[in-house]
């Protein structure tokens, strides 16, 4: 019989069905680093988020069959190790392919729309104190006939992409970086990061794609563009990122994401006098967390483990 340990089923607020097959279920609503190999221990199957299940953890669990990632990213598990060990991982596909988008468009809404600079003009009275009924104190774009840069166009910047041109944007998909030749359908990366007025992310992290964007790449940018995190904070190199918002290397920058979550007391991201900046716009990893969208999740979540048991695995990525 199967012995399932779920280990942060906090994480997902949405109803998680019992497997249709003979098991022992176990559920914690978190779990530390130091606090997983004795959990799991014994377990058939695992149940990850964000927790990490790293190689030495894999090898000290001889009974561990499958790792369920509830989610699409599976940089938390060491894929290498569960290969060596004929390990199933399976993670999450498509569930978040309205939710992320729509996050997407609102942070480009309101970074193109200078929403918070507008909230901060009322509140300090600007309105009322106007001679006429308007103000005119922040400029305001249109995302119409702007161009808008997609790297990484699986499900996610597909939504985004169709998005996108329902509001009259011109989408470039970025080739990848490095690469030798251009796909049909794609842009050169350098001609992407030259050319869009705002460039969205949808890439997973792996090694290739730490620290894709960094310095060199914000400098590459229109100074009057807009960068959009809905993926991984490892993507981009968050010092440099803060220094070309502080510089005006680009216009603005709107994040889900960031390389520590949840941050560190200090965290280079929260720093106050960052946030305060009118141009910047940090949302707490929330974009997959439409109601529906994990009720979409719970449910594929247990698809993916029935369909191992049954023999005939679904969504692998090892």
């Amino acid at each position: 019989m199967h012995r399932i340990v779920y280990l942060e089923r906090e994480s997902v607020i949405a109803e998680v069905r019992r497997p249709a097959f003979a098991h022992d279920w176990i559920e914690h609503p978190r779990t530390l680093p130091g606090e997983v190999q004795a959990r799991l221990d014994g377990a058939t199957i695992a149940i990850t988020n964000k927790v990490p299940i790293p190689a030495e953890v894999i090898a000290a669990l001889p009974d561990l069959r499958m790792i369920a990632v509830a989610a699409t990213g599976t940089n938390i598990v060491d894929l290498e190790a569960c290969k060596a060990r004929g390990i199933v991982v399976s993670n999450i596909q498509g569930y978040a392919e309205h939710t992320v988008p729509e996050h997407v468009l609102a942070l480009l809404l309101a970074l193109s729309r200078n929403l918070l600079a507008w909230r901060a003009s009322l509140q300090a009275g600007r309105w009322q104190q106007s001679d006429q009924f308007c103000l005119f104190d922040h400029p305001i774009r249109d995302l119409h006939g702007a161009t808008l840069g997609i790297i990484g166009s699986g499900s996610l910047g597909g939504g985004v992409i169709r998005l996108a041109e329902a509001f009259g944007m011109r989408v470039l998909r970025a080739e990848r970086k490095g690469a030798t030749a251009v796909r049909p359908g794609y842009t050169a990366f350098a001609e992407v990061l030259a050319s869009a007025d705002a460039i969205s992310l949808h890439c997973p992290l792996t090694p290739e794609t730490r620290g894709l964007i960094g310095e060199a790449e914000l400098r590459a940018m229109k100074s009057s563009a807009l960068l959009i995190n809905t993926a991984r904070g490892g993507i981009v190199d968050e010092a440099a990122l803060i220094r070309a918002l502080k510089a005006g290397w680009i216009a603005g920058a709107g994040f889900d994401v960031i390389t520590a979550e949840p941050p560190p007391a200090g965290h280079a991201m929260l720093d106050p006098e960052l946030l305060a900046l009118p141009n910047f716009l940090l949302t707490p990893h929330v974009a997959w967390a439409s109601r529906p969208a994990m009720q979409t999740l719970a449910d594929q979540l247990i698809d993916n483990i029935e369909a191992f048991v049954a023999g005939a695995p679904r969504n692998r990525v090892a």
